[in-house]
């Protein structure tokens, strides 16, 4: 067994504190409790009193425990994961648990958010923790009771018995025996090859309530006395509002309040919202009547600033390109020397557009400020950013604000920015009311925090031999680059630059599922594929080639992988995918890519239906370290391919003046379920490493492996996404 100290940093610690109703609470900082749930357990009876162990579990005395679980759930299943780490050292059945989300307490809590695939990364030791501590708690609280030493006893799935004995005692039994017992200064944490729950597959502990529709996402939340509100924001970037007729909306039935409001904070925090900051809030009893009074708003706007379009966009990324300020560099050996010298040069342009979210749950939140105090609950991936930003723009402090999680439909980066949480606060405290704020598609669509648009610029230099001596790549960004330096390639050729600009856009952008990689990954590994095939080589043998250099000779001491991880994955989907062999009809792309920590390489297959690339099946070989959850992890897996496929198919989001073009989904595609791919297989490396992230890394790697075997079945590379739009562009070219 490993272990550790119980005094984890110095943020994060336990202490024994007295908890109502004589049960033992060991405070843990990451950790709170909350009531329990309601749900009927069919192996144990509901218990009559509940023993808090820790802040993150509470033992029924019929044996049920409930484990809380602290971060957001967006559908990456933490809700089954987290507790079931948990679980595994406090050695509880799992048929015996029942799960909670825990509210937002930031003097509790720490990484309590959604984003960066970083819940279970950060959390795997001290969810470990608050699980061993609670077993070691209640085998001195057996030990006392029964006069034996704790080394004298064994668990098993909640059950403490006798190692040279007849006695055994459930959980449910001791747990009030354990007030007073000294939490030792460190705990024994599982071996990883005894573990018995993590790595096993556990359906998704709300999968039922999510099928039978119960009440769960913000948009389902109802208070008595609670108003409606919707907003109109300006209709485009570098516009504001000047006055509207607010008298009119007013007298509209169904229609309660109308007035402005102005988010505006100083310092803000990270997640704020920094376009429409003015807005038009509309209050009443319906969404049906308070759209109807959104149409009627008859607004003046005025012009704040410049009112872009796409085609100033593309013209201040390519002229950033020529001669922008490079913002972030890395340089190795001397590249153009190495460019002047090889004897075959290739350099390739790639682009991408702006993105919206477009989340299945529309934008809303709940809020009931008083003079005193402000309650928020809602769908958010930043619960702390929401409290601080309610704070400043209230002038209350944080104690006497309370944020509550509920699940959310759909996040993907869209609501790690709290500004439509803060409407819902400001609106509440001018009517004085309770309020739930709820967006159209039209509003979210239109409201910015978009992906933001790229262009990357790659070249690459051969010797006679084929082999790779000089590569560079420079990238800019609305308003960031997208380039990592330290990513591979970097640290496997000799001769290496890699350049990042930023430019300045006023359209609203922000994090979008695998921040810049989802980019970067399908240009960089279309790239790679044309380069192998300059080279005259197998891409697969490739990139192989590449690692072998990277883990015998590795250029630089900065470069951000683990090469032997790398070309482990690229190993595994060659043999999983009987990558070479040839099948009528049948057209093959490979791509790998490293982010959040993780490595996943990908094969896809394309057929060619009707004139369009069909995807029939995509192999995914996958080192996330140690999994916890294998079914959750392929879902995950799985959704971030069919997200990958159909963005770089099918989606772009065009300005005229300011003006957003697309608003709803009639001029917006998203992937149809025709369109996915008909089968996807997903293989995890067997690893001792400690998870690391694994919501995000599914999806960069298949925008490459797309593009690759759509140029294998068209002979088209592809340089701009949307991929159907320019194929077809170029069908008329041609």
């Amino acid at each position: 067994m490993t272990k550790i100290k119980t005094q984890y940093n110095r943020r994060s610690f336990l202490k024994i504190s007295a908890a109502a109703g004589g049960g033992m609470l060991i405070g843990f900082s990451w950790f709170t409790g909350c009531t329990s749930d309601k749900k009927i357990k069919e192996t144990v009876a509901i218990p009559k009193e509940w023993f808090e162990i820790n802040g993150y579990i509470k033992i029924g005395d019929t044996g049920m425990v409930t484990i809380y679980s602290p971060n957001p759930e967006i559908g990456q299943n933490v809700r089954t994961s987290m507790p079931m780490i948990v679980a595994e050292e406090l050695d509880v059945d799992w048929n015996n648990v029942v799960v909670e989300q825990a509210p937002l307490n930031t003097g509790i809590y720490q990484n309590q958010f959604a984003g960066g695939s970083l819940s279970i990364r950060l959390s795997w030791n001290a969810l470990r923790m608050a699980g061993a501590t609670g077993r070691r708690m209640l085998l001195e609280a057996a030990a006392k009771e029964w006069g034996v030493a704790v080394s004298d006893l064994s668990v098993a799935k909640g059950i403490i018995k006798e190692i040279n004995g007849e006695r055994s005692i459930g959980y449910g039994a001791i747990a009030s025996k354990a007030v007073g017992i000294e939490i030792p200064e460190e705990v024994e944490l599982k071996d990883i090859h005894d573990f018995e729950l993590i790595g096993t597959s556990k359906k998704n502990v709300e999968g039922e309530k999510i099928v039978t529709g119960k009440p769960m996402y913000g948009l389902d939340f109802k208070r008595e006395g609670m108003q409606l509100a919707m907003i109109q924001h300006p209709p485009a970037f570098g516009m504001k509002l000047k006055d509207f007729n607010e008298e009119e909306i007013k007298a509209m039935p169904g229609v309660k309040d109308a007035f402005t409001i102005d988010i505006t904070v100083e310092d803000p925090a990270w997640c704020d919202e920094k376009g429409f900051l003015q807005l038009i809030a509309l209050v009443g009893d319906s969404t049906w009547q308070l759209m109807k009074a959104k149409k009627a708003i008859k607004a003046n706007w005025e012009k704040a600033s410049e009112l872009e379009n796409s085609e100033m966009h593309t013209n201040l990324l390519e002229t950033a390109l020529v001669s922008g300020t490079v913002k972030d560099s890395r340089k190795d050996g001397d590249p153009d020397d190495a460019f002047s010298k090889a004897v075959k040069v290739i350099e390739r342009s790639y682009s991408s557009p702006f993105l919206p979210h477009n989340t299945l749950e529309p934008m809303n939140f709940f809020a009931n400020v008083t003079d005193s105090s402000a309650e928020l609950i809602g769908p958010t991936q930043t619960p702390e950013a929401l409290e601080t930003s309610v704070s400043k723009l209230l002038g209350l402090p944080i104690e006497d604000i309370t944020v509550n999680m509920t699940r959310i439909g759909g996040g993907f980066g869209r609501r790690l920015y709290v500004h439509f949480g803060v409407e819902a606060a400001a609106i509440s405290k001018k009517i004085g009311a309770p309020v739930k704020i709820i967006y159209t598609r039209e509003d979210d669509m239109t409201q910015g925090t978009y992906r933001p648009a790229y262009q990357l610029v790659y070249k690459a230099g051969l010797d006679e031999s084929n082999n790779l001596v000089a590569f560079s790549v420079k990238g800019a960004g609305l308003p960031e680059g997208s380039v990592f330096k330290d990513r591979f390639p970097a640290g496997t050729v000799d001769n290496y630059l890699a350049e990042n600009i930023n430019v300045e856009t006023n359209v609203t952008t922000g994090a979008w599922r695998a921040p810049r990689s989802h980019f970067t990954a399908g240009a960089e590994q279309a790239f790679l594929d044309e380069v192998a095939e300059l080279a005259g080589k197998d891409p697969i043998d490739f990139r192989l080639e590449l690692f072998d250099r990277a883990i015998n000779k590795p250029v630089g001491e900065k470069n951000e992988y683990e090469p032997e991880r790398y070309a482990g994955v690229l190993k595994l989907v060659k043999e999983k995918s009987n990558w070479g062999e040839t099948k009528p009809g049948i057209y093959r792309g490979v791509a790998a890519y490293f982010c959040h920590h993780s490595y996943v390489a990908q094969v896809v297959d394309v057929a060619m239906e009707n004139g369009k690339p069909k995807v029939k099946k995509v192999w995914c070989a996958v080192d996330c370290g140690i999994v916890i959850n294998p079914d959750g992890a392929e879902n995950i897996i799985q959704g971030g391919v069919i997200d990958g496929i159909g963005h770089a198919m099918y989606s772009q989001l065009t300005f005229e003046n300011g003006t957003p073009n697309e608003t709803n989904f009639d001029r917006y595609q998203l992937i149809r379920h025709s369109q996915a791919p008909e089968a996807i297989e997903v293989y995890f490396v067997d690893s001792d490493v400690d998870p690391t992230g694994l919501g995000e890394p599914g999806l960069p790697p298949v925008v490459g492996a797309l593009a690759n075997a759509i140029y294998q079945a068209t002979g088209q590379r592809l340089y701009k996404q949307p991929f159907a739009n320019n194929m077809a562009m170029e069908k008329v070219v041609g």
